[in-house]
């Protein structure tokens, strides 16, 4: 089952579209969208014909920030149900812990990774996709709403340090320093946002307790629209963990809320194996990694989870049948 994401998603898709003198209509039909479709906000619709469509569009306009021109424009209430739990939390820690509970009312394939080390928190972010390739839009616009979700719940109390992104930057980022008004990180080894701890912590001022309960209780009695496969929620955690050299079956399994053994019987309740998810995770992000010029073969075979480069160079032979600094410069002129 393909991963699914509310049609909300693509809030302010057809004014940004229209603005830069874009025709949507042809666009949304070749993904298999329409405009009566993105009426609902609660419809789910294919995460693949979403970034397939931002990146068209993108392409299209010549416009390098659509995503995050969509993601200027977001209000707290196009989170659906969940805006009113969102908005009357104590504080962002708690905010950013609902969105990571209720994931599957907003986005089968976002995956949201919350780590502190030491003064500073990294808001950690990868929309999952089945064909891995050019997600920028997608990203960009994850990374404008998160952006746009704490500002909203902390008004002046918000500090972002950097917004990170893992592809290159634009020609021009005017917009972007616009959005983010913080240091921007192009070439990061990951998509999110760098904020202070005490950030996470400051008291929200539409913070209500007795409302955030009624809204709990509303939104456990929803049915969850198709629980995203196990496959699914276990390559969301290892997108994540791998670059930070975590990956391991305990870790993967703790971040599930399960113990070793546990995850191990569910593996093979669903035909699936530990290793097989790995190498698949892999196969995905070294195609990210190799798009982008700035990243040396050393970092991104460190970023894979290999110590030894001629480990990740004998990895790579085996899956694709040429060394990876032969398959960059075969491709470099053809990378969009």
């Amino acid at each position: 089952m393909p991963a699914l994401v509310r049609a909300a998603s693509l809030t302010n898709y057809l004014e940004v579209s229209r603005h830069l003198g874009l025709n949507p209509h042809a666009l949304l039909a070749q993904v298999g969208l329409s405009a009566a479709l993105l009426d609902d906000p609660n419809r789910r619709i294919p995460v693949a014909s979403v970034i397939s469509l931002l990146e068209a569009s993108a392409s299209a306009t010549k416009c390098e920030s659509f995503g995050l021109r969509m993601a200027e424009l977001r209000q707290l209430s196009d989170f659906g149900e969940i805006s009113l739990l969102l908005s009357h939390q104590r504080n962002l820690r708690d905010a950013l812990q609902v969105i990571v509970q209720y994931r599957h009312l907003l986005n089968d394939a976002l995956a949201i990774h919350i780590e502190e080390a030491g003064k500073t928190v990294v808001i950690r972010e990868e929309v999952i996709n089945e064909r891995p390739r050019c997600s920028r839009q997608a990203s960009e616009l994850a990374i404008g709403v998160m952006m746009r979700l704490c500002a909203a719940l902390l008004g002046a109390h918000w500090h972002p340090i950097s917004a990170n992104f893992t592809h290159a930057a634009p020609a021009d980022p005017a917009i972007h320093r616009r959005i983010f008004g913080c240091t921007l990180v192009f070439g990061s080894e990951f998509n999110g946002i760098v904020c202070p701890a005490a950030d996470l912590d400051s008291a929200s001022p539409q913070a209500n307790e007795a409302m955030a309960r009624l809204a709990r209780r509303y939104l456990d009695t929803l049915p969850a629209s198709g629980v995203p496969s196990l496959e699914l929620e276990l390559r969301k955690t290892i997108y994540l963990l791998l670059p930070m050299g975590r990956a391991t079956i305990e870790q993967v399994a703790q971040t599930q809320g399960m113990n070793v053994r546990t995850l191990q019987r569910r593996l093979e309740e669903n035909a699936l194996t530990f290793k097989d998810l790995i190498n698949s995770v892999r196969r995905d992000l070294v195609m990210r990694y190799l798009e982008n010029p700035s990243y040396s073969l050393g970092r991104i075979a460190d970023m894979l989870g290999y110590s030894m480069p001629s480990s990740f160079t004998r990895w790579f032979i085996a899956q694709y049948g040429m060394p990876p600094a032969n398959w960059r410069a075969q491709h470099n002129g053809q990378l969009h």
